[in-house]
């Protein structure tokens, strides 16, 4: 069926028809934009939304577990969607949203000139009906002429009265109207020859023509938007199959999430290695000694007189510690400061490190010489003289790297040779029963039999190095410090006076009392003023002189605030002595200072 046959005379309707045709394909243009410019926008909306989310620095160390890690990929797969709604809408503008400017600009063009035509078609029709209706009234207007002369001749002829010249008049005049009305008439069978002629072919060919030819243009509008919704269509499955894998990977991401392993990882990361305190001992009070008066008054001279050490904190202002102690103060390169197993890992970690640099820096000072080996065979190539300085640059810094690897390997090694601390500071500050004497427990976590005749010497198989630097103290010290009791050289070892060691008692103290007390310490009679309170965050078992156990969320006195070494001294209650007092990690315990 064809527009030209059946819509013969819709001309005005088609054209309308024909323009709602091309209104419509411009909506679906807009349509297209509109979801071209959402899926543009939540693609921005994706990629911005992983960015926000991104692990920072401060947390890249929590990518070790698997759920940080899965969550890592499913925001990796999220930016693989983002990319994909992004191509979805690069394919919109240039397939269909092109395709159909181009396809809607064809159709108005062809368009027009459909209606042109069919506009002058009709002008041509209009004017040739015009002429048939004007050669008509002029057939009509001399036909009439000629019957009124025919009538007054004949009337002429039959009055007797007129001449016959004037009879003639009247037969030239009818003769005329006659030959008027057949030429009239003649030019009217013409015109309505030549106006049939035109309406037959105007609408049975020309005008069909036209409205046929607005057919296929309607027909091609409305096959093109089938195609163009196939297109889109087919834009969004081309991305399905990415889309898929991009929801695969993150369902594999979800199924790698492994809640045991997290919790290995846990344990790894926070685990001290100390053990859990052991079993409180029963004290029997009816087995012990009844201490010598003398002996106690002794004791506790002992611990009146000796209570602070050098940067302790007297009841009005803070001295810093001096002297031998900057060796160790702040340095904590040997993470001497974390618990056992964390130092461990922490110095793995560190020679993983210096390894991978090493290996680097090899490389390099490998290519440099090649480079060296070059030149010298070429001088054209350069100068073998400007690799020097870089060489001898990266020999230098391979030494180094060297040293501070081999440095480490032997804090790890000092740190493997450290046995699991015993966790029980409630069997240290119990009190012992050696051979039937009474020992009594001092506030560094040793105990002295009180039948030696007030010479003390401290306890140093249990003795922990703050740092392996402090293996060097005897060297430091060659020539003005000989302690040959083998106690280390750190605050907790109590270096020098302690609060438990008498001046003259013992190999250390004595040559210490030589060197001068001034350069290292300050003794103070009155008993130190408490600066705040802590609370022990951690267990912790005293395995060196000077420290004192403690445990978790148990409260203390602060004493001393922590110098910069890692170390805070604090005071408890003892029921036996009256007080215990020593230096405890700072970072096992949360301080509250007074104002």
């Amino acid at each position: 069926m064809s527009w030209g046959t059946e819509l013969w005379d819709q001309y005005d309707n088609l054209a309308i028809h024909t323009n709602k045709g091309i209104e419509f394909l411009d909506k679906y243009a807009n349509f297209i934009r509109d979801r071209l410019a959402i899926e543009t926008e939540y693609a921005t909306k994706l990629r911005r939304l992983v960015k926000n989310y991104q692990p920072k620095k401060k947390e890249e160390e929590d990518n070790e577990f698997t759920s940080c890690q899965a969550f890592r990929k499913v925001l990796n797969e999220i930016s693989d969607l983002a990319g994909q709604r992004e191509v979805v809408a690069e394919s919109l503008q240039l397939q269909i949203i092109q395709g159909i400017s181009l396809l809607s600009k064809t159709l108005r063009d062809e368009r027009k000139k459909c209606l042109s035509n069919g506009t002058y078609l009709h002008q041509n029709l209009t004017t040739q009906l015009a002429a048939l209706d004007r050669a008509k009234r002029n057939y009509e207007k001399a036909y009439r002429d000629s019957e009124k002369a025919v009538d007054n001749y004949k009337k002429a002829d039959m009055d007797l009265n007129l001449s016959r010249a004037e009879v003639e008049r009247y037969k030239n005049i009818m003769t005329a109207k006659i030959q008027q009305s057949d030429d009239a008439k003649n030019e009217y069978a013409n015109q309505l020859q030549k106006s049939n002629n035109l309406q037959q072919q105007h609408y049975h060919e020309l005008l069909p023509e036209v409205f046929n030819r607005l057919q296929e243009l309607d027909e091609k509008r409305t096959r093109g938007i089938r195609e163009f919704i196939i297109g889109a269509a087919d834009v969004e499955s081309s991305v399905a199959p990415i889309i898929a894998r991009c929801l695969e990977g993150m369902v594999k991401a979800g199924e790698s999430i492994n809640e045991k392993e997290d919790s290995y990882k846990v344990i790894e990361r926070y685990q001290s290695g100390f053990t859990p305190p052991s079993d409180i001992p029963f004290e029997d009070l009816s087995k012990l000694d009844t201490l010598d008066s003398s002996q106690e008054s002794h004791f506790n001279h002992v611990q009146s007189s000796h209570l602070t050490v050098k940067g302790t904190i007297s009841a009005n202002k803070i001295k810093k510690r001096v002297g031998i102690f900057n060796i160790f103060g702040g340095n904590k390169e040997d993470f001497s400061d974390l618990p056992p197993n964390q130092r461990r890992k922490k110095l793995q970690a560190k020679i993983g490190e210096l390894q991978q640099k090493i290996q680097q820096e090899t490389a390099a000072r490998d290519g440099l010489m090649k480079m060296k080996v070059v030149y010298e065979a070429n001088s054209s190539l350069g100068n073998p003289m400007t690799v020097e300085g870089q060489l001898n640059e990266s020999e230098h810094k391979l030494e180094k790297l060297k040293m501070d690897l081999k440095k480490y390997q032997g804090y790890l090694e000092k740190a493997n040779q450290i046995p699991m601390a015993n966790n029980s500071p409630q069997a240290n500050r119990t009190s012992s029963m050696n051979n039937g004497h009474r020992s009594s427990r001092h506030s560094n976590g040793s105990t002295e039999d009180n039948n030696y005749d007030g010479d003390f010497q401290p306890d140093d198989a249990g003795s922990l190095s703050r740092s392996d630097s402090e293996d060097n103290v005897a060297q430091i010290q060659n020539g003005h410090n000989n302690n040959n009791n083998g106690s280390s050289a750190s605050p907790e070892s109590g270096l020098g006076t302690s609060h438990t060691s008498l001046p003259g008692s013992g190999h250390g103290s004595a040559h210490e009392n030589a060197m001068g007390e001034d350069a290292y310490y300050e003794t103070e009679m009155e008993p130190l003023q408490p600066l705040g309170t802590c609370r022990a965050l951690y267990p912790f078992e005293a395995t060196s002189e000077g420290s004192i156990p403690m445990n978790e969320g148990e409260e203390l006195q602060v004493i001393e605030i922590d110098q910069g070494d890692g170390w805070t001294r604090v005071r408890r209650m003892n029921n036996s002595n009256g007080w215990d007092e020593g230096f405890v990690p700072t970072s096992y315990i949360e301080c509250t200072l007074y104002a």
